[in-house]
């Protein structure tokens, strides 16, 4: 018999294989786009691990190994952004990426007080647009990223997670 996939929330003994897996599931995003600087690739595992300490991180977990995460915190604004959504590549294809996000999402606006969700993705990443505007998500503008990737901007209502497929 198959393990499930289960998601729950990070514990910082998460904090290397998130760290791995965010280096592996991003190396086609920098390829995509010609700039293996984007951020993912270049973030350091002590960040990461005060990442998990203080925001809202899930996993989705077969068995002991990490297969796939996302992140999230609430701003000032009670905007919840939303980053680093990732899926290993042969897990792919099977709705973990939006469960990760029903889990955020859940977290963000009842126990963080989150009144709308924020994500950014890539102009090119027709993949990771395909899902979010799938789970609700609407462009609201564009942006450039710290490592001058072009970013579209996009978001959704807190009150539209339990939407989330």
């Amino acid at each position: 018999m198959g393990m499930s996939v289960t998601i729950s929330a990070a514990t910082e003994r998460d904090a290397e294989q998130i760290f791995r897996l965010q280096y592996l599931c991003f190396q086609s995003e920098a390829a995509l786009y010609g700039n293996y600087r984007i951020d993912p690739l270049v973030q350091s595992l002590d960040s990461v691990r005060a990442e998990v300490a203080a925001d809202c991180v899930f996993v989705a977990r077969l068995g002991d190994e990490v297969v796939g995460s996302v992140r999230g915190t609430v701003t000032e604004d009670g905007a919840a952004s939303i980053g680093k959504l990732c899926v290993h590549p042969r897990m792919q294809g099977h709705g973990i990426g939006a469960r990760l996000l029903r889990a955020a999402e859940a977290a963000l606006a009842e126990e963080r007080g989150a009144t709308t969700f924020r994500l950014r993705t890539g102009h090119r990443s027709e993949g990771n647009l395909r899902l979010y505007r799938r789970v609700g998500y609407q462009t609201v503008g564009t942006s450039k990223g710290e490592d001058g990737v072009p970013m579209i901007v996009l978001e959704k209502a807190a009150g539209a997670y339990a939407a989330t497929a």
